[in-house]
């Protein structure tokens, strides 16, 4: 490992750390001290998974019809009709389970396991994503990403105690956190319909970019569809991206594979997501969905 790999919380907006000095920092820390971080972040993660949800308020059930779609670019109608069932119900708030490997750094650094629950809303977007990176078998680095109410957040802790990373809310981020949600929102599809907000445009026979507005905040992803009619990947061709103390425009691709269908829904189990600079491409998340909840609203 370099001894200052970046750090992206989620994995879009890395903050620069030195391992050397978070190790050196753990020195005076006591177990007691570990202990009640560990209890403060948990607490934290909590009160921000209420926050998410609070913002949702009571729905009723809606189920999604063909003119939910009917007007959308003709791959991502094909999409829709593929992945959905019919009287699909629209999702409420989603949780989903993670396991898989983070690379802190470049190309030439070590993957590290990682476990992770992410928790969304549609209506309005956002989502807490709650990780454990594991620099070694005693060494877990704890990240939380979030969007919630509009406000982004990332923190990192190494052993709950140490920051490596604390990221302040800015416009950057917020369309960093945003491009997330809609990336992501193939493991709750019906959140890609007009009717939650998401703007389609045709691009070619087999992508259709769709842009989502949320708080001041816009975002366009282009969404690349395989013969299947599935989301094969996703691609942000000006993301942010956090560079020292500054942000700069990269390219951003996440491949999705393995899908299965999940209460009446055709969503992709195994994934992957990388930048792609002018120095080549730079994987540094790969992983699968153990679990996946939905709630549809009462």
């Amino acid at each position: 490992m370099t001894d200052e790999p970046a750090v992206p919380g989620g994995g879009d907006r890395p903050a620069r750390f030195s391992v050397r000095t978070a190790l050196c920092g753990l020195l005076g820390v006591s177990l007691g001290t570990v202990l009640a971080s560990r209890r403060q972040t948990k607490r934290r993660h909590a009160q921000l998974v209420e926050d998410l949800e609070e913002s949702v308020g009571r729905q009723s059930v809606r189920t999604v019809t063909a003119e939910d779609y009917a007007d959308v670019p003709e791959p991502a109608r094909r999409y829709f009709e593929t992945v959905l069932d019919p009287d699909q119900p629209h999702i409420r708030t989603a949780r989903l389970r993670q396991r898989g490997e983070f690379r802190l750094g470049d190309n030439e650094s070590s993957w590290h396991p990682l476990k992770a629950t992410q928790h969304y809303t549609v209506s309005p977007p956002g989502f807490v994503w709650d990780a454990t990176i594991r620099l070694g078998p005693v060494l877990p680095t704890q990240v939380v990403d979030s969007y919630v109410g509009g406000v982004p957040t990332l923190a990192a802790r190494l052993l709950w105690t140490v920051p490596v990373a604390d990221a302040e809310p800015s416009p950057e981020l917020a369309a960093g956190e945003l491009s997330r949600y809609l990336a992501e929102a193939v493991w709750f599809p019906t959140a890609l319909l007009p009717t939650n907000g998401v703007q389609w445009e045709p691009v070619d026979d087999d992508t259709a970019r769709a842009t989502l507005t949320h708080d001041g905040t816009t975002v366009s992803l282009d969404f690349h569809f395989d013969e299947a009619n599935l989301v094969d990947r996703v691609v942000a061709e000006d993301r942010f991206r956090a560079v020292g103390d500054d942000f700069e425009r990269a390219t951003w691709t996440g491949h999705f594979a393995d899908y299965e269908r999940r209460d009446g829904m055709l969503v992709p189990i195994s994934g992957e997501v990388e930048w792609n600079l002018p120095s080549g491409d730079l994987p540094y998340w790969r992983g699968r969905i153990t679990e996946f909840g939905f709630d549809l609203g009462k």
